[in-house]
């Protein structure tokens, strides 16, 4: 029997169009993806875990007669195709209607910017799986070096995927995307008195392998921050000034974001809803959503929406600038739309290093984890377990875990006092490390 051929993307999606229509729909809206991924998995210096899969999505919204469905499948083929058309216009048919649904004004559309992001590494298919088991048996050798006769076990993994979208809208919207991903990372679980067994890691993640650290770091690092963990222990509560390291600060920075989108403002699940204009932190508290930097791991041409890609500054100075709204919850709340979603999440850095800003503070806890813990949303209290060292003048006294930080988020930034240079570059939200002073610390 004959294989059926697929279109391409361009062709697939506008024939998807052109058929949901004629089912009769009014507006519609077509994703086409294709991702390809590889991981690799070791656990003490043996393979664990080896995949790698191709994966494809046809993603269709619908909108008849101000009822919205929407739905997805992995079949490409068009003779599936008509079927499922056919069932997503139906499901719109039986759902309530709303009417602020529609597609975005094409007016929004334009201004796409068309600087070279670089999301897509030239080099990716150079990565064969000799270089991706090389990679992973390096960062575990390091690890199991710097671990010495601590080391229980070392997981090592690697991961690394080329994903490519094309999307296409009745009204006018078409565009495309493509960008690689790569990702090391190393756990190791150590001995400690009794039967505790910490447990510390290190990873990263780039669009260019070639921009990751070198494995030998990642697996020095997991081994030096596990060992970090020995002998840990509460000390007792006290108001003290706690430094948020860089790679672990996105936690409370994720804290901010929710409430600042349209959903949460719109469903009274806010806590910034009626600060806008407002001073909510401290000077420090310089807040960019920036989607144009080149190799940003959040870097994109344009939203879920489609809107085109704009810096824009979220807090300035501690004052609260702008919400991340969406187009559907803009028409919801009769505000004008910003973006539906986060980009690349950048605190400014400051001037000095960790080590000097460490040096100068008589005692201070440096938090280089935080465990379970939760944030109210609609209020701002927030509580998170946290494990780290205890310094003085500089130095580290006494590992610490099993400690608690409370606090409304209100009360909190604006206690930020100084704002390290050493940011973290491996994520989507790129932060330095960050002083807070008088936070009261939960311990004995």
């Amino acid at each position: 029997m004959k294989k059926e051929s697929v279109l391409k993307f361009p062709d697939l999606a506008q024939w998807i169009i052109d058929q949901t229509k004629k089912a009769g729909a009014q507006e519609c809206r077509v994703s086409l993806s294709k991702t390809r991924f590889v991981q690799i998995d070791y656990r003490d210096r043996k393979p664990e875990n080896i995949k790698e899969a191709t994966t494809q999505q046809v993603g269709l919204e619908v909108i008849l007669n101000k009822r919205y469905a929407a739905q997805s499948t992995p079949d490409m083929r068009q003779s599936t195709l008509s079927g499922f058309i056919e069932d997503v216009v139906a499901n719109a048919g039986i759902m309530e209607e709303d009417p602020y649904r529609s597609l975005p004004d094409p007016e929004l559309y334009k201004g796409r910017n068309t600087a070279d992001l670089q999301l897509s590494d030239p080099d990716y298919t150079q990565l064969t799986p000799e270089i991706r088991h090389e990679m992973v048996k390096t960062a575990e050798d390091a690890c199991f070096q710097g671990g010495g006769d601590k080391v229980i076990s070392v997981e090592s993994g690697e991961y690394d995927q080329f994903h490519e979208e094309y999307i296409m809208s009745s009204n006018g919207f078409e565009d495309s995307s493509k960008g690689t991903v790569c990702q090391i990372g190393v756990v190791m679980t150590a001995k400690d008195e009794g039967d505790r067994k910490p447990a510390g890691y290190c990873y990263a993640t780039s669009r260019f392998r070639n921009d990751l650290p070198e494995m030998k770091f990642i697996g020095a690092d997991a081994a030096k921050r596990t060992l970090d963990l020995l002998g840990a222990k509460k000390i007792p509560t006290a108001k003290i000034p706690v430094v948020i390291e860089n790679r672990v600060a996105e936690r409370l920075i994720g804290d901010l974001a929710y409430p600042l989108t349209g959903a949460s403002i719109q469903q009274k699940r806010s806590f910034l809803a009626d600060k806008k204009g407002q001073k909510v932190g401290s000077n420090l508290l310089t807040v960019t959503d920036d989607p144009m930097i080149p190799r940003g791991l959040g870097s994109r041409y344009y939203d879920s929406d489609g809107f085109p890609g704009k810096r824009r500054e979220i807090f300035t100075e501690g004052v609260l600038n702008d919400f991340i709204i969406d187009w559907y919850y803009s028409r919801k709340l009769e505000l004008a739309p910003t973006g539906g979603s986060t980009s690349n999440i950048i605190i400014q850095p400051g001037k000095r290093s960790l080590d000097e800003l460490l040096k100068d503070l008589p005692r201070c806890i440096l938090i280089t984890g935080f465990i379970g813990g939760n944030c109210n949303s609609t209020t701002g209290d927030f509580s998170v377990g946290i494990f780290g060292k205890l310094f003085e003048k500089g130095q580290p006294v006494q590992s610490i875990a099993e400690m608690n930080i409370a606090d409304n988020h209100l009360n909190f930034w604006n206690k930020l006092a100084e704002v390290a240079n050493d940011t973290w570059v491996y994520s989507s939200i790129r932060t330095p490390s960050l002083l807070f002073n008088d936070v009261v610390v939960s311990g004995i």
